[in-house]
């Protein structure tokens, strides 16, 4: 290879995991008739004036695998939090025990989790158009440097073949990670 180019691919690799770790963040908030605590990292209350997460209001627990408990700190914030959740798209129906709101998970129907799988596969998707948008940046890099007179057309193949099996890598591991979660949705 040249040593007058150089490619950066642990800043290539490093982009393409922060993509995974979002779609993993994204399959954690899709609801799989289990309960957790992670299905609620996208509710935020309006606490103080401002918008806060919710697990920055209350503790959340998940005592039990079909139900999920957040203990309200400030009982003044127990009406929001509540009004947060029910208004979230979650579809799950708070109940209060005083500053304690209880989450019960109900059972999915067969249509609401093939639904579900048809949105994890976009979450993948998308995280594949990511991973393949850092591809094509890595590419670019190559092609200019190519044109620049940088490196030759052997390295240009050399590294062109790293980049190619970096993103390969990557969508495997999308691709496994939504079989994964497929599978956990549908299962009843």
């Amino acid at each position: 290879m040249s040593e007058d180019f150089m490619l950066d691919t642990d800043d290539l690799e490093r982009r393409m995991t922060g993509a995974i770790a979002s779609l993993r963040t994204e399959f954690a908030s899709l609801r799989t008739g289990r309960g957790s605590a992670s299905m609620l990292e996208p509710v935020m209350v309006d606490a103080y004036g401002q918008m806060t997460p919710v697990n920055q209001v209350g503790t959340v627990n998940v005592p039990e695998p079909r139900m999920v408990t957040i203990n309200v700190w400030d009982k003044g914030l127990v009406g929001k939090v509540e009004k947060a959740i029910r208004e979230s798209g979650l579809g799950i129906n708070p109940q209060l025990n005083g500053t304690i709101i209880m989450l019960p998970i109900p059972e999915l129907n067969e249509e609401r989790r093939t639904q579900l799988t048809k949105v994890a596969g976009g979450y993948a998707e998308n995280a594949r158009v990511s991973i393949r948008n850092i591809r094509r940046d890595g590419m670019d890099q190559i092609k200019k440097a190519k044109n620049d007179g940088a490196m030759s057309e052997d390295d240009q193949k050399i590294w062109e073949s790293e980049v190619q099996d970096l993103t390969n890598k990557q969508i495997k591991a999308i691709d496994d990670l939504l079989e994964t979660k497929q599978a956990e949705i549908m299962q009843v």
